[in-house]
């Protein structure tokens, strides 16, 4: 930051406005999304935080950096919009094979990966306790989504940017030992829902191994053969499909879902490859019956642990498809 683009800010200069935030834009983004669960809603509060900065900016004093003054205004904002929303529980369908649990609805979106490449890297702060990007996989931000939202908030700013305690408590405006309070009941929540040592053990991105694991699995997924997709997973592999609460768990389970599935929709998918929070991911096409055209159904998301699947995660509906460069439709 400079001191001549900030007295330029101020007079209301909003080119130098932009040279002060922009470089923080995406990381603020991202943040946002880790605490909502949602890009669409990341995205609002991204505007409003830099809105709210834009207004506020005489009152920068430069206690602290202008990104932790930033991150400031985005956490509050955000915290504001979980209080305010009234999202209220969905109801279970009884038209799906009996769960082995029923869980909390989810509010939750992928996160493109295209969104990730190209981020500025900002070392995170020396008490960090997770990699930048490892904190966008899936089973990461699902953890943070069961947390209240100031824990979820804490342990956003402690243990994945590696913020001090004291600057957490002047963002939250409250004191270092509520911070701490705060921080030690979201671990312990977060790290009992967090799988041990699953992330470790799954392929790098784009290797030889992940893809060849990717490939396999879409060939079973058009061949419409679900035995082979179940042989593809871990004995206590997860199939999850948030905002739905229904949760299955086994080979078993997760047969006896994906056979009904099938079963209603007659045909197989025809499947696009992407990418959503670090890990290979698919747009599903459901095909039109004597059209040739397969129409944009579900994006499903892979965790993958050694050679086997750990977890699907199913996104119903079309609405992530413009974020993911993916079509509507296919010829």
């Amino acid at each position: 930051m400079t001191q001549a683009a900030l007295s330029r800010a101020r007079t209301g200069d909003e080119a130098a406005f932009r040279e002060l935030t922009d470089p923080y834009r995406r990381e603020l983004q991202l943040h946002c999304y880790r605490i909502l669960g949602s890009v669409q809603d990341a995205e609002d509060l991204l505007q409003e935080t830099l809105l709210a900065a834009w207004r506020a900016l005489d009152q920068f004093e430069g206690r602290s950096s202008l990104r932790a003054w930033l991150y400031r205004i985005a956490t509050n904002r955000c915290l504001n919009a979980l209080r305010d929303s009234e999202r209220r529980p969905l109801q279970t369908r009884g038209d799906l094979p009996r769960p082995t649990r029923i869980g909390e609805p989810l509010w939750l979106e992928p996160y493109p990966d295209a969104m990730l490449d190209g981020m500025p890297s900002v070392a995170p702060g020396p008490e960090a306790r997770y990699e930048t990007k490892e904190a966008v996989a899936l089973a990461f931000v699902t953890g943070l989504q069961h947390l209240p939202p100031r824990q979820r908030a804490v342990l956003v700013l402690r243990d994945v940017l590696g913020f001090r305690a004291a600057e957490v408590a002047e963002m939250l405006e409250t004191s270092e030992a509520s911070v701490n309070s705060l921080l030690r009941r979201a671990r312990a929540a977060f790290e009992s829902r967090l799988p041990a040592a699953g992330r470790e053990r799954a392929p790098l991105p784009r290797s030889k191994l992940e893809r060849d694991i990717v490939r396999r699995f879409a060939e079973t997924v058009e061949n419409g053969d679900v035995d082979g997709m179940v042989s593809l997973l871990t004995d206590d592999a997860w199939l999850t499909m948030p905002p739905l609460p229904h949760e299955y768990q086994g080979r078993d389970a997760i047969h006896e879902f994906l056979s009904a599935a099938q079963e209603r929709r007659g045909v197989p998918f025809r499947i696009v490859p992407t990418r959503a929070n670090t890990q290979p991911a698919f747009g599903c096409y459901l095909p039109e019956p004597d059209t040739g055209v397969a129409r944009a159904f579900a994006l499903l998301a892979l965790t993958l642990e050694g050679e086997q699947i750990a977890a699907m995660t199913w996104f119903g509906g079309a609405g992530a498809f413009p974020r993911f460069g993916l079509p509507r439709m296919l010829g």
